[in-house]
């Protein structure tokens, strides 16, 4: 891991702190960004950017090499061949991850609404702030547990209301979509594993073995929020052509008051208004 250790370095280096929200305030003895100030934009703590540039990580997850190349601005490229040295190689056959420069772009455009991008497998990859204050912050859970259809048939959609129709037919598309993905890529180990553990669900079973093959669209939610009540949002999803990777759209159901309390939550984020019970 020496190589990436020593482009970190080097992509933290050539990083002007002033173009990522760092005043030039005390004198700095080294150009670029500081361990701590790449570590605060990267949601990692700093000790785990110092064994990063030691070298003395085994394995970075892929989604700590995303959340790095976000935060020192690589080129697609570059995000491409940090995956590479952190042992994730390009591979035609599996779920691909690399989220590309332009999405994330059309996130920051779209920062008035609750975001959110998943892989074909439905696993969480980013999310912008108001998602979290909206739906709760995702870092409370591991890795694993940031998957929608785990959430759905192993425990519980955070804050979302459902009727029993609503779960029904969410349930029946998610597991159609999940259907289509093991066809378009029936070398990755890691769907028979994920399809594995839902089969702990009688009711992910009994769709499963509809063998029913759909794509998951949209749906509405009614969001619970502990603060500042219910929002009802209209969820889109947008698929990438070439990478399923699906941009998740939330916006006010017209005729309800949800763009207010939205931007609430985007002025108070995750935290409490209230005290917890």
């Amino acid at each position: 891991m020496e190589q990436l250790g020593a482009a970190l370095r080097a992509w933290r280096d050539r990083l002007d702190p002033a173009a990522v929200g760092f005043a030039h305030g005390s004198p700095r003895r080294v150009p670029g960004l500081r361990r701590a100030e790449l570590a605060t934009l990267a949601g990692i703590s700093v000790e785990y950017v110092v064994r990063l540039e030691q070298g003395r990580v085994a394995t970075p997850s892929a989604q700590v090499c995303s959340a790095l190349a976000r935060a020192l601005h690589l080129s697609d490229d570059e995000h491409a061949h940090l995956l590479r040295m952190a042992g994730h190689a390009a591979d035609p056959t599996r779920v691909p991850r690399l989220i590309p420069g332009s999405l994330y772009r059309i996130v920051d455009q779209l920062s008035a609404n609750p975001l959110a991008i998943y892989d074909a497998t439905w696993q969480l990859l980013h999310w912008n702030p108001l998602f979290a204050a909206t739906f709760g912050d995702p870092t409370v859970d591991g890795a694993g547990e940031r998957n929608v259809l785990v959430r759905q048939f192993l425990g519980e959609l955070p804050r979302v209301r459902q009727t029993a129709a609503e779960r029904a037919e969410f349930e029946e598309s998610l597991v159609a979509d999940l259907r289509g993905t093991t066809s378009r890529y029936p070398d990755d180990p890691d769907l028979p594993a994920l399809v594995a553990r839902l089969n702990l669900s009688p009711r992910f079973r009994e769709l499963w073995n509809r063998r029913a093959v759909g794509g998951h669209q949209s749906a509405y939610k009614l969001v619970e929020h502990p603060d500042v009540g219910e929002i009802a949002l209209t969820s889109d999803i947008l698929t990438t052509q070439d990478t399923n990777l699906r941009l998740v759209v939330n916006t006010p159901q017209p005729g309800t008051d949800a763009r207010g309390k939205l931007e609430l939550l985007a002025a108070i984020g995750v935290q409490r208004m209230s005290p917890q019970q």
